[in-house]
């Protein structure tokens, strides 16, 4: 049996230049801080991000963004983070803003292998624009591309050695969907047990979708 278990400088030499990274959480509830740090720390460039926010401008994906390592973000929402907003409008980070169903869709139409998502939000409107326009059944929809990544980090409130995940409440959020979307997953732990300790009825990410994990601080 592998084992997913690594350090942190381990995390860290899986990190490059450039990479699409997705970040679990909501208003940074259910991010990785401790997996969020590793990245900062690694000075690496370049990254193209899907996440749910910008986090704030010290805390989650904020940090990353503040600290010039972004140069696009998917997100639905940025208000929280004024830094990225003014970096939007200064030009020196590329944001695509999705309405936050469509974005959560088209991270799991990946994870599942389908071609894209249509819906009708955002019809008529510059959301549109660009974009592939399909009727069906007298009724148009726009398409929207699956979003997957190069890397996702996770974070799970009980994880076993295995990888099974059980997150905490309102923390489980965009964490499930990203885990099935992605080349390679990582789980910050707040826990980590021994294997058959949990019950598999509170498993949400099945240790099949996990590669590694590494312990948060706590």
């Amino acid at each position: 049996m592998k084992n997913k278990i690594i350090d942190r400088e381990t995390f860290r030499s899986m990190l490059k230049d450039d990479m699409t990274i997705m970040f679990g959480g909501f208003m940074t509830v259910g991010t990785s801080d401790v997996l969020i740090d590793e990245i900062l720390k690694s000075g690496i460039k370049g990254i193209i991000a899907i996440s749910n926010d910008a986090g704030y401008e010290d805390k989650g994906i904020g940090k990353l963004i503040k600290n010039g390592q972004v140069k696009k973000l998917y997100t639905s929402h940025i208000g929280l983070n004024p830094l990225a907003g003014k970096m939007m409008s200064e030009g020196t980070l590329e944001i695509e803003l999705n309405p936050q169903g469509t974005l959560a869709e088209r991270i799991r139409s990946a994870g599942a292998g389908l071609g894209g998502v249509l819906t009708p939000t955002g019809i008529g409107t510059y959301i549109e624009k660009g974009k592939q326009i399909v009727e069906v059944r007298g009724k148009k929809y726009i398409l929207e591309e699956p979003l997957k990544a190069d890397l996702a980090i996770i974070r799970g409130s009980v994880v076993d050695k295995l990888g099974n995940v059980v997150y905490a409440k309102t923390a489980r959020n965009f964490n499930p969907i990203m885990a099935t979307a992605a080349d390679i997953v990582v789980v910050g732990a707040d826990e980590i047990v021994e294997i058959g300790s949990l019950d598999p009825e509170r498993i949400i990410t099945p240790h099949i979708f996990v590669d590694y994990i590494v312990k948060e601080d706590m």
